[in-house]
């Protein structure tokens, strides 16, 4: 059970290891998502975590319980009892409390904690233990009990030095009156925010002499209901008066038990990483997408066209055509492709896909001057909508589920590399290869041309021997003939007709090729297209999706 609250449920107590594993996992989620988290949970988160980080670089097993309550309460009374002396200065007028009073059990050094708290006023006890239900209280060795400023104070600094300590001490003890105990300051301000610690809270009903028994009990079990209502699970209360002694060695007692287990500390501890995780993983989603999974067909399909594919390719099919012709065409025609545009060219691309080297020095407003940029038109106001549009969807898709802050992030992580897509993308078409393998059949048909050719050649020059030879009346030699087709007429003829047939079935060849040509380099387009989606999107999308996977693990840790 917990030392304070006797009756309630047991609450498993924290160990080092423990405050420390949440320590690192709540400091983890602020490092990967800080930015997409609320602001006010965010410090409040580093606030725990630094007070964790110092509180345990602080030896010793001191347990520091504050006696936390409202002007006139008789808190300070009250500390005076338990210390059993007359540390805290009670006020005579209208009592309050200016400054913290810190009394010390034990001969262990408290000054190192006093001096992170901030405490000055200190008071070292002398413990022999006292008397209660016929026994004897334990030891309080190792208490720093503290009489803080009044909460209610009209001095500022008064409220602000209570609330301040409040949130390093490891123990509260709510001291109220029943005249106050139902104040919504001590319930809106302070328990109900509070309420997540109620392993290491108490109220206490003090000046309860004030009270007839029967009038005790419905203040006491009224006290106990609004402390339920402000979350306080199973809370309870113990009434106490300064002036007659009532409950206080009972209260000592639950001190006692608060030291004796030197798990206080680790307590508040845990519960303040737990309840700063627990509010800062409200701003998570339980799950998020997997950029992998989702379907990026219209993306690329739309980079594809801004990018200028569908143009690239029907240049690449163009020139295959054109290349085709220049190997495979009739000999005698071969001369024409000289009239025909190299369409590659004219789109400034580079068959090879090279580009030049970049200086080392050269700034980033001059790559693009250096690595110059294609001719490719320029994208159609519709086509770069779609591309919009497809970015704005796939983005949609990637956030779906996240909260608003998360949304944002991710749309900002890609509207961060906008600017540069369409360098991104021209640059793609320069540096991919547009080239394939020559084909073989190119160097089968060149080599039957040229032989076609040349038997043409040879063949008209035959029958021009043989003209020249009948213009100058010398005897005419016998010619060899095929059928009725003298040979040179035949190897003319044979030759001019094989290579303009040769021809004719190479172009039909040729607009397969291309085809194939034009397929083979569409593939290597559209993964030099996907390859720039992924690094100007999805990537972007995947990292803030992956810190967000990373802060929901951490703060699932900090918090269970």
């Amino acid at each position: 059970m917990s030392p304070l609250t006797m009756g309630r449920a047991k609450v498993k107590q924290a160990s080092s290891a423990e405050v420390g594993e949440r320590t690192s996992a709540l400091s983890m989620a602020l490092l990967t998502g800080a930015a997409e988290l609320e602001p006010a949970m965010v410090d409040r988160a580093r606030r725990a975590v630094d007070k964790a980080v110092e509180r345990g670089g602080i030896a010793g097993d001191h347990t520091v319980v504050a006696l936390a309550g409202a002007t006139g309460s008789g808190k300070s009374s009250l500390f005076n009892a338990l210390v059993g002396a007359d540390v805290a200065t009670i006020g005579a007028r209208r009592p309050t409390t200016a400054l913290p009073t810190a009394a010390v059990w034990g001969d262990a050094d408290a000054t190192p904690l006093l001096d992170w708290l901030g405490v000055a006023t200190r008071h070292v006890v002398e413990d022999a233990g006292s008397a209660v239900d016929g026994g004897t209280v334990g030891g309080l060795d190792g208490l720093v009990l503290l009489d803080l400023p009044d909460f209610d104070s009209r001095e500022v600094a008064h409220r602000v030095e209570a609330e301040r300590i409040l949130e390093l001490v490891d123990v509260f003890v709510w001291v109220t009156d029943p005249q106050k105990y139902a104040d919504a300051r001590l319930h809106d301000d302070f328990v109900s925010l509070l309420s997540q610690h109620g392993a290491v809270t108490l109220a206490v009903l003090n000046q309860c002499d004030r009270l007839s028994p029967a009038g005790l009990k419905a203040v006491t079990s009224d006290l106990g209901a609004l402390l339920e209502a402000d979350g306080v699970t199973k809370a309870t209360v113990l009434p106490t008066s300064a002036v007659t002694g009532e409950g206080v060695d009972t209260l000592r007692q639950r001190l006692a038990n608060a030291v004796a287990g030197h798990a206080a500390s680790r307590q508040r501890l845990r519960s303040d990483l737990v309840v700063a995780a627990s509010a800062l993983r409200r701003g998570v989603a339980d799950t998020e997408a997997d950029v992998s999974r989702l379907d990026r067909a219209a993306l690329d399909t739309a980079l594809a066209r801004s990018a200028g594919v569908p143009i690239v390719l029907d240049a690449v099919a163009r020139d295959y055509r054109r290349e085709a012709f220049a190997h495979t065409g009739w000999l005698f025609a071969r001369w024409t492709k000289g009239f025909a545009a190299d369409p590659l060219r004219r789109l400034r691309l580079d068959r090879t896909g090279g580009r030049p080297p970049i200086p080392v020095d050269i700034e980033g407003a001059d790559v693009r001057a250096v690595l110059g940029r294609s001719s490719i038109p320029t994208p159609t106001a519709a086509t770069a909508s779609a591309v919009d549009l497809a970015t704005r969807t796939f983005v949609r898709e990637a956030s779906d589920g996240l909260p608003v802050r998360w949304k944002q992030s991710v749309e900002d992580a890609v509207e961060a590399g906008d600017g540069g897509l369409a360098d991104a993308l021209d640059q793609a078409m320069l540096t991919t290869s547009l080239r394939a393998r020559r084909p073989i059949w190119w160097l089968v048909v060149n080599i039957v041309q040229w032989a076609l050719g040349l038997i043409a050649v040879a063949g008209l020059a035959w029958l021009a021997v043989l003209w020249v030879v009948s213009l100058l009346g010398v005897p005419r030699p016998d010619t060899p003939s095929v059928g009725i087709l003298p040979v040179p007429s035949l190897m003319l003829l044979g030759g001019v007709l094989l290579g303009i047939g040769l021809g004719l079935l190479s172009r039909w060849w040729a607009r397969i090729g291309a085809r194939r040509r034009r397929a083979v380099v569409g593939r290597r387009l559209t993964d030099s297209v996907a390859a720039v989606a992924d690094e100007r999107i999805l990537i972007p999308v995947d990292e803030v999706l992956a810190r967000h996977r990373e802060t929901r693990q951490h703060l699932d840790i900090a918090a269970r």
